[in-house]
């Protein structure tokens, strides 16, 4: 592959299924459906934790959750293990971030040339209550599902910015000598569920599609989800009108997320890089919008777990549907090779995305992982395109055969019919780790995190906050 421009752009929380490319016909995607038109795009994509921090540290390293010790929010990446951006810094190649990296602090080498304009965890520590995992006080999750609408949040304005920096940064380096990349990150979809009034003003309430198994009499009663609603606030029904309203806001926030993917290409094309530029889009995790009762990340179904990534320009397949599962950790190699290095993936699991777009579609088998708020215990999921195996570390598991049942509808875990199966994907998860052994050393650094700060109290004291954009305080919420 010949070395050329890379444009990586990561938005955080955008659900697969919620771009007209992939197949959602209300929805407003134009510039993301274009992109794709021109390129490649991936139907089987996945985060390796559906969550932003561990999620955005497996990004960054190549490296799987229970590898890096990057647990939930409270254990931010910090510039280790090294990432493609260390790899990029060492052979001499400029590599910039703009926009919310949401790792440790501007003092740590995170391997870019500049960090321009970042969001960082709050603090510096990030939501380390989650660390008190059962012991956790009990959220209230519903305000602002139900306060859903049009208006103006930091967040809103911060993704302008980043936006704007990213044209004038490829202003300024459209003739480089050397190839570089550009990490444009965007906060966007991610709540505050409050949308610009132009985005929001394209969605009426009675066009939005419910979500599947929204009322109570259909939400599945597994165990580990019946913790999760208890946790977050979530256990009394939120009715149709909150829900229509809170889609049509999140997709209100989508298509700002793809105004902003269409000002930075449309920069491209002003600066003549286009021809020369390779882009990738792509999300850290999804959001599950009130799907079987569930709101936020944190699931291993594919509203939350599933993502889109597409990518476009030289050596990459025009309208091209790539079927081989693939992960974020894929994207450290397609980084590098982009580049024209030579990534070592030894001891990384990931493959090229280049490569595998240009091979016949084959199964290939992805790793996602769950420690965070909400659960008792670990979560884990194996999926190959076909089957996907969900392990809850201590509780029942649960099976979904992809092909007859793409929107998981029926558990088969209990079925006589399935347990060949279900050992058959167990051992395909033990295969790559022991998940009782995770889940001790996740919650002994967890623990481990909490003495230090001072202890149980001292993290119920500190409260709760999304972390800031620049310039701004962070607002923490406390528990009674």
């Amino acid at each position: 592959m010949k070395p050329a421009n890379l444009l990586f752009i990561m938005s955080d929380e955008h659900r697969r299924d919620a771009s007209g490319c992939y197949g959602n016909s209300v929805i407003h995607t134009p510039n993301l459906d274009s992109l794709a038109a021109r390129g490649t795009r991936f139907t089987n994509a996945y985060t390796n934790s559906p969550i932003c921090v561990p999620a955005r540290a497996s990004f960054a390293s190549g490296h799987y959750v229970h590898q890096t010790g990057h647990w939930d929010n409270a254990f931010p990446y910090f510039g280790q293990p090294t990432g493609w951006a260390h790899e990029l810094k060492t052979a001499g190649r400029r590599a910039d971030s703009i926009g919310k990296l949401h790792y440790r602090s501007a003092g740590d080498d995170n391997g870019f040339t500049n960090e321009i304009d970042t969001m960082y965890v709050v603090e510096g520590v990030g939501e380390i209550i989650s660390c008190l995992r059962e012991r956790t006080p009990n959220r209230e999750g519903r305000g602002g599902i139900v306060k859903a609408g049009p208006g103006y949040s930091p967040y809103l304005r911060y993704d302008a910015t980043s936006t704007a920096e990213a044209t004038r940064w490829l202003a300024e380096h459209a003739n480089d000598d050397r190839p570089w990349v550009l990490f444009l990150s965007l906060v966007c979809p991610h709540p505050p569920f409050t949308a610009p009034q132009n985005c929001y003003d394209l969605y009426d309430h009675a066009d939005m599609p419910l979500p599947l198994h929204w009322q109570q009499e259909d939400w599945p009663s597994h165990p580990a989800l019946t913790y999760f609603r208890e946790h977050f606030g979530w256990t009394e029904p939120i009715d149709e009108e909150a829900i229509r309203r809170m889609t049509a806001t999140y997709y209100a926030l989508t298509t700002y997320v793809d105004q902003n993917v269409g000002k930075v290409l449309g920069a491209l094309d002003n600066s003549k890089l286009t021809e020369s530029t390779r882009v990738i889009y792509t999300s850290d995790h999804g959001a599950m919008i009130g799907s079987r009762g569930l709101f936020g990340k944190f699931q291993m179904y594919d509203d939350a777990a599933a993502i889109p990534i597409i990518m476009a320009g030289p050596d990459v397949p025009r309208a091209k549907v790539a079927e081989t599962p693939v992960s974020l950790v894929d994207c450290y190699p397609t980084i590098l090779e982009s580049a024209g290095l030579e990534p070592d993936t030894s001891d990384r699991p990931g493959e090229s995305l280049w490569q595998i777009a240009q091979e016949p579609d084959r199964t290939r088998t992805i790793l996602s992982e769950y420690h965070a708020a909400g659960t008792k215990h670990a979560i884990f999921m194996i999926c190959d395109g076909r089957w996907k195996y969900i392990h809850y570390c201590h509780e029942d598991p649960q099976l979904f055969d992809l092909t007859a049942d793409p929107q998981e509808q029926n558990d088969l875990a209990a079925s006589p019919d399935h347990q060949d199966i279900l050992k058959t994907y167990e051992h395909q998860l033990r295969s790559i780790l022991d998940p009782e052994a995770v889940d001790a050393e996740t919650k002994a650094d967890q623990l481990a995190k909490v003495e230090a700060f001072g202890g149980e109290q001292a993290v119920i004291d500190r409260g709760l906050s999304n972390s800031p954009v620049p310039g701004l305080e962070p607002v923490f919420h406390y528990f009674n």
